[in-house]
């Protein structure tokens, strides 16, 4: 389930693009009240969008974020495959060395109770 955003992704950019714009710089408070959102939000925003274009090294980049998500997900597939998260042993235990065509079928998106039985 994904959590809903509070603020639109263009309010985000425009609000961010705004603070990089001014000179002198905003006071973040006074911005985001201008903008109606959470002086905190606006804030994290733009240390984000920092980390992002390498200003700051105290927090990962975004590519950084998702290439860490995509690597922990590929981690849990390889050290525990889909066969085996979702163990049959009623097969398993049946299962001898010819059997190996049953139990790869019932484990296929086509499987039924009835054909995975005995």
């Amino acid at each position: 389930m994904v959590a809903l955003k509070k603020y639109p992704d263009e309010l985000r950019a425009r609000a961010v693009r705004l603070y990089r714009e001014s000179d002198p710089k905003p006071v973040i408070r006074r911005l985001a009240g201008q903008l109606n959102m959470h002086p905190e939000a606006l804030r994290n925003w733009i240390r984000q969008d920092q980390a992002d274009r390498g200003e700051r090294d105290d927090r990962p980049s975004t590519d950084l974020v998702e290439e860490n998500r995509r690597l922990r997900k590929e981690v849990v597939e390889l050290r525990d495959p889909p066969a085996e998260r979702f163990p049959l042993p009623h097969v398993r235990e049946q299962a001898g060395s010819d059997d190996r065509e049953k139990v790869a079928a019932c484990r296929g998106p086509t499987a039924t109770a009835v054909t995975c039985r005995a």
